[in-house]
């Protein structure tokens, strides 16, 4: 069982960057997969959200407008599309799977929550 998220990596301020977390070992179908971020010295925090069949999708306030996520359950990977790019996008970003919707619900993960390691995410001038 593990999740895989990959896509990190430089950008410039108003730049875009794609992130893809891809699940094996579960039927990433079944699962709401978030995207959350930790910047350095703050905490964790849900930057996206997706149900299951990828009918609904919760953005935090920072990025409403500028990230997208999307999913390919046959795939079984989800995405962050990532514009307009800001230095405060500047962040570790992991990617998580959660059988109900609390997670995206509650934008916190649920005991139930299962992670991946993350890539990191630099927004530079």
């Amino acid at each position: 069982v593990q999740l895989q998220a990959s896509g990190g990596g430089l950008a410039q301020i108003g730049g875009s960057l794609r992130l893809a977390c891809v699940a094996s070992g579960f039927a990433l179908d079944e699962y709401a997969v978030g995207w959350f971020r930790q910047a350095p010295g703050k905490e964790r925090e849900v930057v996206s959200c997706i149900s299951g069949a990828g009918t609904d999708t919760y953005d935090a306030e920072s990025v409403q407008g500028r990230f997208i996520m999307s999913r390919d359950n046959a795939k079984s990977t989800a995405f962050l599309q990532m514009n307009s790019l800001k230095g405060e996008d500047t962040a570790v970003y992991f990617c998580a799977a959660d059988p109900g919707l609390t997670m995206c619900l509650n934008g916190r993960p649920s005991t139930t929550t299962r992670w991946g390691r993350g890539t990191l995410v630099t927004v530079s001038s």
